[in-house]
């Protein structure tokens, strides 16, 4: 463990940002849902003092079916806050809301369909089954674009209850979920491992697991934003490749439910399909972001119908932060590469 945390210290000397004999900001990061592994480099961050070493102290404040950090972020009760894609961050600056992305956590969004071993051969060969098992939510945003980019059929979708067994039961269906969680529901429950096709891997070109901010912070506080996004990536690099011990203890005791096979499935799948460290990040560092990237991504929802033309998304987001490179040096020297 002091290994990975002397890196992660080195680096922000690096960077100048250490935070040698001062004080510390008490900041507070809300997530998306329940500790798990998706969370697991910011957890890291806090357990091995990554954030410490350039100046805050972070409380990580877990989501749930009953939770709305979003709109505590926006009541100023805390200072970040994990979102899903880059439509919410557009959807806001729609509706005029201040809120601004300033690092994207995950390269490739986790939403995938999975379907029963060897039923179709091709992602496009998705359209020749019956049945899509589609949650509201998606039905309403990606849905849309894979009707539009490929053909898919809305007559064929019924509603995700958030349980696998119809598509268990059904091997002429479609199941949504993220590859890092339902796959490995219907492994333990259905006896088999579905076949995973990842939305990204096929033009869903949206960033996810985003840091988000009020834009007052950035304005009234940078040096804490540079450190909590330079933090998260750092964070990051030592979960993926170094002793994570320290950070899946730490979800562990904020998720007293959680397994150690369900957090080993979670980061195999992280590093299978590079959901955090591909794309931009393996040239820009964990968490960065392009202007041509959001807008590809922005252009497929207008012609999907799924938002708007005209909305001014540069102001969605800002790359000041999020392509330092921070975490390069963390993951070359733990990785080699």
């Amino acid at each position: 463990m002091a290994n990975f945390v002397l890196t992660a210290g080195a680096a922000f000397a690096v960077l100048g940002t250490a935070a040698a004999a001062q004080d510390l900001t008490e900041v507070s990061f809300g997530t998306n849902w329940v500790a798990q592994a998706e969370h697991g480099g910011y957890y890291q961050a806090v357990a091995d003092g990554t954030y410490e070493a350039c100046g805050l102290d972070v409380t990580i404040v877990p989501g749930g079916p009953q939770a709305n950090n979003r709109a505590l972020m926006m009541a100023g009760r805390i200072q970040f806050n994990m979102g899903g894609n880059m439509l919410q961050a557009f959807s806001a600056v729609k509706e005029g809301i201040p809120l601004v992305v300033v690092a994207a956590t995950f390269q490739k969004e986790p939403q995938m369909l999975m379907t029963h071993p060897g039923r179709v051969s091709s992602f496009e060969e998705l359209t020749g089954l019956d049945t899509m098992i589609i949650g509201d939510n998606g039905f309403q945003s990606y849905y849309q674009w894979l009707i539009t980019e490929y053909g898919f059929d809305a007559g064929k979708r019924v509603p995700y209850t958030f349980n696998p067994a119809r598509f268990i039961s059904d091997e002429d269906s479609a199941q949504q979920g993220y590859v890092t969680s339902e796959p490995f529901a219907v492994e333990k429950e259905g006896g088999f491992a579905p076949d995973i096709w990842l939305l990204a891997d096929h033009g869903f070109s949206t960033y996810a697991t985003l840091i988000e901010t009020m834009q007052a912070t950035i304005d009234e506080s940078p040096e804490v934003v540079k450190c909590f996004v330079e933090g998260s990536a750092i964070g990051w690099a030592n979960f993926l490749y170094g002793d994570n011990a320290a950070g899946i203890a730490a979800i562990k005791a904020d998720n007293a439910e959680m397994t150690d096979d369900q957090i080993a499935f979670s980061i195999e799948k992280l590093k299978e399909f590079g959901l955090v460290d591909s794309g931009d990040a393996q040239e820009l560092g964990i968490g960065a972001m392009t202007d041509e990237r959001n807008q590809d991504f922005y252009q497929k929802m207008v012609a999907s119908g799924v938002i708007e033309d005209g909305i001014d998304i540069a102001s969605s987001y800002t790359t000041e932060f999020s392509n330092s490179g921070a975490a390069l040096p963390v993951v070359k020297a733990l990785t080699g590469k």
